[in-house]
């Protein structure tokens, strides 16, 4: 089997992709990113609402796109072939997820991107966005949104090459978002 080395990440021609993940103190977790199942819908909404639970007490909700298994299950499904949707896993258990909508024109929107609390802080997050820059090779830019308030989040899409360019109109509540992309050259 051919495999191609792409920083932490090591993707194999047969498209099952892992990490090893440095720990702190020494160690290792190892990691995998796979396509989402069916199956696997309300493991990733449990895992997502374990994500964004500071999102929901900053803002009083989280991201509405996903909010039922139903809605889950489709997005998995993929919409008219244009939607995707990853899961990552350590020991067997999902820790976090990835969902992206392929605009056309090469330009794919990052619906959402989240790691499971306890495994943040450990570069899963980078090496999210690296492996979905290397699995879409046909990207030419990468299109995104983020909350207002959600400092954590705006450095961590900073640091990895995206730039703000502009927000959304604030909801009744005023509630708003800061719209993010990076072109890939």
């Amino acid at each position: 089997m051919t495999v191609a080395i792409i920083r932490e990440i090591y993707i194999t021609v047969s498209f099952i992709n892992y990490a090893d993940v440095k720990l702190r103190g020494g160690g290792k977790m190892h990691i995998i990113f796979l396509k989402s199942k069916v199956k696997d819908a309300e493991d990733i909404i449990r895992v997502r609402a374990d994500a964004f639970y500071d999102e929901v007490k900053r803002y009083g909700h989280g991201p509405s796109v996903f909010d039922s298994i139903e809605k889950e299950r489709k997005f998995i499904l993929g919409e008219n072939d244009r939607t995707y949707s990853y899961i990552i896993k350590c020991k067997n258990e999902i820790i976090g997820g990835m969902a992206v909508e392929d605009l056309g024109e090469g330009t794919y929107y990052l619906g959402c991107i989240f790691v499971k609390k306890e495994y943040q802080n450990y570069g899963i997050g980078s090496m999210m966005l690296r492996f979905l820059e290397k699995k879409f090779i046909d990207a030419k830019k990468w299109t995104l949104e983020t909350p207002y308030l959600s400092f954590r989040n705006q450095h961590f899409y900073e640091k990895n090459g995206y730039k703000k360019i502009g927000e959304s109109e604030k909801s009744k509540d005023g509630f708003y978002q800061y719209q993010y992309e990076k072109v890939i050259s």
